[in-house]
C-alpha cells in the first residue's frame, strides 16, 4: 500500500491567472524522493526558469533533508531539472521570452509507477483588483453554500 502524496501550491492559483498546464518529471536523488514520499516538501515560494542551455529548472522548491540520510544528504533548496518533451519546452520558452509570462508549479505528486511528477502552469500575474474579485467570489460561494445547507435542514 503506497501512501498518497499530493503537495499543492494554493498561493499560485490566487497570485496568477493560469493559462496552460503541463505535467513534468523531476530529476531527484535518493534522499530527495524519500523525503517527498514522507510529504516533507514545499512548493509555496517556488517558480521555474530556463538556463542558458534551454533546460527547465525549479527554483526555491524546498525538500527537507531525509532524517535517516548520511553525509551524502541533499541540499534542501537546490535547483531541480524538470523533464518535458522538446516540443513543450520550446513552446514554453517562447511564451516566457516573448509574452512576459512565468511558469509556476501547482502540484507535486507521486504517480502510479512511483515516480515524482510536478504539475506546472504557464501563468500571468494577477492585478490587485483581480485578486479582490477572487476573494469576493470565494466569500459569495461560501455564503451561498451556508444558505443552501440551512435551507435543507429546515425541510
Amino acid at each position: 500500500m503506497q501512501k498518497i502524496v499530493n503537495i499543492k501550491n494554493k498561493r499560485a492559483r490566487f497570485e496568477y491567472e493560469l493559462i496552460e498546464e503541463y505535467t513534468a518529471g523531476i530529476i531527484l536523488t535518493g534522499t530527495e524522493i524519500k523525503s517527498i514520499r514522507n510529504s516533507k516538501a514545499s512548493i509555496a515560494e517556488s517558480f521555474c526558469e530556463f538556463n542558458h542551455k534551454g533546460e527547465l529548472f525549479t527554483v526555491n522548491m524546498h525538500i527537507e533533508e531525509y532524517a535517516f540520510g548520511t553525509r551524502f544528504n541533499h541540499k534542501p533548496k537546490a535547483q531541480r531539472k524538470l523533464l518535458l518533451n522538446k516540443k513543450e519546452l520550446n513552446k514554453l520558452y517562447k511564451e516566457v521570452k516573448n509574452g512576459g509570462l512565468t511558469i509556476v508549479p501547482l502540484r507535486l505528486f507521486i504517480n502510479d509507477k512511483g515516480f515524482a511528477k510536478i504539475s506546472i502552469a504557464l501563468a500571468r500575474g494577477k492585478k490587485l483588483y483581480d485578486k479582490r474579485e477572487t476573494i469576493k467570489d470565494r466569500e459569495n460561494k461560501r455564503d451561498l453554500d451556508r444558505v443552501k445547507k440551512n435551507f435543507k435542514k429546515g425541510k
